[in-house]
């Protein structure tokens, strides 16, 4: 079993992965809109899962962002204030992926997603750092 701050460094080192990613395909002329959300989403909901390794918190599979930051909002109340903004990207794990319940997400909502992510990823790291 990985040692507790190796965990959360590799679940950032893949938060990281993925948002990389997302930033590849916005950078190309015909991007693959879906494709960003969902590395959006994933990088977000990696950087929470390392959040909540860092404070201690167990919690589930899931792509849940809204329900990961419900856990971490019982040690850190500040997280609460990306919370309805980041469980915007939930919808963008699962359902962009299955024809069934399939939609192309637009390129305003491929670029919010990935400020979105941007904002997460910021906020976690700055938590991370300031309690190492």
């Amino acid at each position: 079993m990985k040692r507790k701050k190796d965990l959360i460094d590799s679940w950032i080192l893949i938060a990281e992965k993925d948002l990389l990613s997302a930033k590849h395909e916005l950078s190309f002329s015909d991007v693959v809109t879906g494709t960003v959300c969902f590395h959006c989403q994933q990088g977000a909901e990696k950087y929470i899962k390392a959040y909540l390794v860092f404070l201690g918190i167990p919690f589930s599979k899931t792509h849940e962002i809204g329900e990961l930051i419900t856990k971490c909002e019982s040690k850190d109340s500040d997280i609460s204030l990306l919370k309805e903004e980041a469980d915007k990207l939930t919808d963008y794990a699962v359902e962009i992926r299955y024809p069934d319940e399939y939609f192309e997400p637009t390129l305003k909502e491929a670029k919010e997603a990935f400020e979105i992510a941007k904002k997460m990823r910021e906020f976690i790291l700055d938590k991370i750092n300031l309690r190492k």
